[in-house]
């Protein structure tokens, strides 16, 4: 069987891949009492004069909304919230397994935005963080600006910001590799929807200065009328030498590029008109934009995939369970940049310096120290900027 086949019978054997367990054993009349009526009415009542007790006197200190509409799952596409589900549940059992912290999928039916964000803010009362999955763009940024301003939990894309915070620490320990400053070099991204966007942003928050955003009608510039507002915004804030052309003149010198967008756009001739020693993260999945043997055949020192099979998998699993468990730890009201920057550092570090090599830049998604230490980042980040419930 190949894995296709493999999955869809593990996933009809299992009926799912989730389960509920109490933490409460019911032996006896007493036990009844003070789990159900008549006990339950006390701490009720506790939650009812202090809303706050709610994460202190339910699960709800450890519990996450996965949620989609279904619009943008994988690379599937559209497929509608319920053909959403395997990988809603899929990612809850990530959480579960890496870093401890219960999650429960929600596909929601419906696609508009405003039923959509009414819909969560609604239920998000019964949680302790959203984490939003699989909504496309440019509607994913809608959602979670205006969740983020009705919500009083965290609220993260993972799609835009699990994907900003592993790029951004595959690219800096590369750049240790390659002997580059990360204010010196030219970064292309390529793909300037949720992932490209929020990726771009985070890195140039954390001083990537000289960074090019390209999409289908190529390099993304501030004098191009036909821009949306959005790719309007994004090209005012990058592209210093306000460069115009196709996605092969950005690459022209370039010392990194970042693929978030389709497979096969790049050739082997654009990674050789690129700078010495250059990096190339092709994150298109599962056929990445260039081939590992192709581009390093072509001149790259370093290349990363979203794939296991090919060394430095960028995987947003090294991300999202530790940077919840850290902001669920200490109540945290919001995702900040600050928090996604000490989780990159943090991610980045668990390679030391005398281990990093061109095949060894990243961990491994399978790491599960990467979870606990990007907590601890988190956590101190949130504590130190007064970002805490508790």
């Amino acid at each position: 069987m190949d894995i296709n086949q493999e999955a869809l019978a593990l996933h009809e054997r299992l009926g799912g891949k989730l389960e509920i367990i109490s933490r409460c054993p019911i032996n006896s009349a007493e036990d009844l009492s003070l789990a159900y009526t008549p006990g339950v009415a006390a701490p009720c009542l506790e939650i009812q004069k202090d809303e706050s007790k709610s994460f202190s006197l339910t699960r709800r200190r450890n519990l996450v909304a996965v949620i989609t509409d279904g619009s943008a799952v994988l690379g599937l596409g559209n497929i509608g919230p319920v053909a959403g589900m395997p990988v809603m549940e899929g990612k809850c059992v990530l959480f579960k397994e890496f870093a401890g912290v219960d999650a429960f999928p929600l596909c929601i039916d419906t696609q508009d935005t405003d039923k959509l964000v009414e819909t969560i803010a609604l239920i998000s009362k019964s949680f302790g963080g959203i984490n939003l999955e699989d909504i496309s763009a440019p509607r994913c940024f809608e959602v979670e600006r205006r969740l983020k301003e009705r919500c009083d939990i965290p609220v993260f894309h993972d799609d835009q910001h699990g994907t900003a915070v592993v790029i951004a620490a595959a690219l800096l320990n590369a750049l240790k590799v390659v002997g580059k400053r990360k204010e010196d070099a030219r970064l292309v991204i390529c793909g300037a929807g949720a992932a490209g966007s929020a990726s771009g942003k985070l890195l140039l928050d954390m001083g990537f200065s000289n960074l090019v955003f390209c999409d289908q009608g190529g390099i993304l510039s501030k004098d191009n009328p036909a821009l949306s507002p959005e790719h309007h915004h994004l090209a005012e804030i990058s592209n210093p030498d306000n460069l115009q052309g196709s996605l092969s003149d950005a690459m022209k010198g370039a010392d990194i590029f970042v693929g978030v967008s389709r497979p096969g756009l790049v050739t082997g001739e654009m990674v050789s008109s690129m700078a010495k020693d250059s990096i190339l993260l092709a994150m298109s999945n599962p056929i990445p934009e260039i081939m590992p043997d192709i581009a390093l055949a072509h001149g790259a020192a370093i290349v990363g995939t979203g794939r296991s099979d090919f060394p430095n998998q960028i995987n947003n699993v090294l991300v999202f369970p530790g940077l919840f468990k850290g902001a669920l730890s200490v109540g945290a009201l919001a995702i900040t940049e600050g928090m996604k920057h000490s989780a990159a550092l943090a991610l980045a570090a668990l390679i030391p310096e005398e281990e990093l090599r061109p095949d060894n830049i990243i961990p491994s998604p399978l790491n599960k120290r990467a979870a606990q230490a990007v907590a601890d980042a988190v956590a101190e980040e949130a504590r130190r900027t007064g970002n805490t419930r508790y």
